[in-house]
């Protein structure tokens, strides 16, 4: 049976999160909402649009609710994701990846076509001539932003000078329209000290701005600069180079994020919403029991889950193996019983997310709505 089988008689059912199954994906209606709020006024306050980027929820749901609380647009990491979003009548997209296979170049050229606001980061003059011929073909125009290497190396042009040499490649194209460019720090976004982590980001932020040197000496200032996370978003509003930020996670708060000092002491205005449901399958040790939720319900690269409720929150928590976890704490055994509920806050949300079909959107303990991960498994 599939979650709307199983569940979907549930909802309006006073207190009815205790009777999902698990492990189940639970979204906090009331706290993701705040959130949005939370990080749109911090954005429009500062003068800075909001793009929030898409690859972390997957859905049209919420993606409909950041653009109602006032965000321009949003980010999609693959096309798949995009033309997800797009056919649930999200526009304003930034595909912030470079899109390379000859088939994702003709999807992107009849994305275009449609008319919904596109936008794209490029980061290599070969990919300029190949996406001209292929957008020539379809009729369409596409706006693009460069994508500038943070030091990651993993996408985007590696120095100014090849950033020029792009911009320029762009302005001889007769279907692409330069628009800026696009700027991620993805290795510094959870350096856990605030004080390091700015460090770090005033280093990188001091890079960016010769390459917009670099661009605007050559005749090609960028009207939009894109970029930041949810970890350096405090500080890159405070430095005030970007128009327009790019963070998702805020929306959850995953393990990774909670673990950072995310506004230099500061109470961090951000709430978690989203947890992994699970339950007790045995419970025959004083000091450990097993719960239904493993590496196929909870990512394993943001490291352990945490104890949400249901059980001290210092409880250990181990994988042990696909289907099962264990929770360590004195006396576990004895005061907690096979069938019981457990939440878990997640070590990462954006891969976990991924592994489940629907949100189980709730209000309290009550299932309020059943939110398909829309693109879910999008990865091309």
């Amino acid at each position: 049976m599939d979650d709307l089988e199983l569940h979907a008689h549930l909802i309006g059912q006073q207190g009815s999160r205790s009777a999902l199954n698990t492990p189940v994906l639970v979204l906090d209606i009331e706290k993701l909402d705040r959130n949005i709020s939370s990080m749109q006024a911090f954005a429009a306050a500062r003068g800075v649009a909001l793009r929030p980027h898409a690859k972390t929820h997957k859905s049209v749901d919420i993606g409909k609710r950041q653009i109602a609380a006032g965000a321009i647009g949003l980010c999609c990491a693959k096309i798949g994701e995009a033309e997800v979003l797009a056919d649930g009548g999200i526009t304003g997209l930034l595909i912030t990846s470079p899109v390379s296979a000859p088939g994702a170049i003709e999807r992107l050229a009849a994305l275009a076509k449609r008319g919904i606001g596109l936008m794209a980061a490029i980061d290599n003059v070969e990919m300029v001539d190949r996406w001209q011929d292929a957008l020539a073909a379809a009729g369409a125009m596409l706006d693009v932003v460069i994508d500038v290497d943070p030091g990651i190396r993993r996408t985007g042009v590696e120095s100014a000078e090849a950033a020029v040499a792009v911009a320029e490649a762009i302005a001889r194209s007769a279907s692409l329209v330069y628009r800026g460019v696009q700027y991620y720090c993805g290795a510094q976004q959870h350096i856990e000290d605030y004080a390091a982590r700015r460090a770090a980001i005033v280093d990188r932020t001091d890079y960016l701005r010769s390459v917009i040197a670099a661009l605007a000496e050559a005749g090609f200032q960028p009207e939009i600069v894109s970029g930041s996370g949810t970890g350096s978003h405090h500080i890159d509003l405070e430095l005030g180079l970007f128009t327009e930020l790019q963070a998702g996670s805020y929306v959850f708060m995953d393990k990774q994020y909670l673990d950072c000092d995310l506004a230099d002491g500061a109470a961090v205005p951000f709430e978690t919403s989203l947890s992994v449901d699970a339950r007790v399958v045995s419970a025959n040790h004083a000091a450990l029991v097993t719960i239904d939720a493993g590496f196929k319900s909870l990512s394993t690269d943001g490291g352990a889950a945490q104890v949400q409720r249901g059980a001290p929150v210092e409880t250990l928590f181990m994988f042990m193996g696909d289907e099962h976890a264990a929770l360590v704490s004195p006396d576990i055994g004895v005061r907690l019983r096979p069938g019981d509920p457990v939440s878990l806050t997640v070590p990462h949300c954006d891969p976990t997310v991924n592994l489940y079909d629907y949100y189980h959107v709730v209000r309290g303990d009550t299932l309020v709505e059943m939110w398909p991960v829309s693109a879910r498994g999008r990865a091309r």
